[in-house]
């Protein structure tokens, strides 16, 4: 059984399906993907998404808005808690973090979201799902200083060096890995992969973007996430049963474990 932990369905290219969702679902479960979190970017798509993955049991939901979304409806702490705690099917605050690589200029507006974001998590109980580039200092400063520790989460799509791995790993966070790992420039980072305690790791398409290889350069699915977890056990020197084992354990701990003690 494998977890996809971080996509976003409502992009998923739906073309090679003749724009059947269901028919997109029905083959990543035919790859063995049986559970999937559907991560929001904002708040005006958020409906349409939700509306989107509710007849599927097996998809959960998160809540946020992304650090690069401009022009859109800046969340409230209010908005955001009250949203989490109303929909059970919500397992998570986010994505949200620090981008500095496509966001430019001033971006105090940015720290200001990803703190509400964090007190949002914090009041309702939630983990955060993290995205980082380029702010790998401003982030964990961010995260410290908002006590996320508290509720932790997973630094997704992770691109960063073992030091923030560790750093992460000390405030509580899981680290997921994206189809990224499997690209022949990504050395340095299965590096990371090789290091990360298998009991804080997650796997995840990031999908539509960041197709693994050898689909590389094409819309992602979900039910390319094995891709994934064979590159990991590859590097560790495991079988992929154990990768997807462990994984869809850490995000039954992460996400279900809390949900359901709430």
């Amino acid at each position: 059984m494998f977890v996809d932990s971080h996509c976003h369905l409502d992009r998923v290219n739906l073309a090679p399906y003749d724009g059947d969702f269901s028919a997109m679902l029905a083959q990543a479960g035919q790859a063995g993907v049986t559970r999937l979190l559907s991560v929001s970017i904002d708040l005006e798509h958020y409906p349409a998404m939700r509306a989107l993955i509710d007849p599927y049991a097996q998809v959960l939901v998160s809540i946020g808005v992304h650090p690069n979304s401009q022009d859109v409806r800046e969340p409230s702490l209010e908005e955001l808690t009250q949203l989490a705690t109303a929909d059970p099917r919500i397992v998570a605050i986010g994505e949200t973090g620090l981008d500095y690589h496509h966001s430019q200029g001033e971006l105090g507006w940015q720290r200001e979201r990803f703190r509400r974001h964090i007190q949002a998590a914090r009041a309702c109980g939630k983990p955060l799902i993290i995205h980082t580039r380029e702010a790998r200092e401003d982030t964990l400063a961010v995260l410290r200083e908002q006590e996320a520790g508290a509720v932790g989460g997973v630094m997704h799509c992770f691109t960063e060096t073992w030091e923030m791995a560790q750093a992460a790993l000390d405030l509580g966070f899981y680290i997921s890995f994206s189809g990224i790992i499997t690209f022949k420039s990504a050395d340095e980072l299965r590096q990371v992969a090789q290091q990360v305690p298998l009991d804080r790791l997650l796997i995840e398409t990031d999908a539509p973007y960041l197709a693994p290889v050898p689909y590389r350069g094409k819309s992602n699915e979900p039910r390319f996430v094995p891709l994934v977890a064979e590159t990991i056990a590859a590097i560790r020197g495991l079988e992929v049963a154990e990768v997807a084992q462990a994984t869809a354990q850490n995000f039954a701990r992460l996400f279900l474990e809390r949900a359901s003690a709430a």
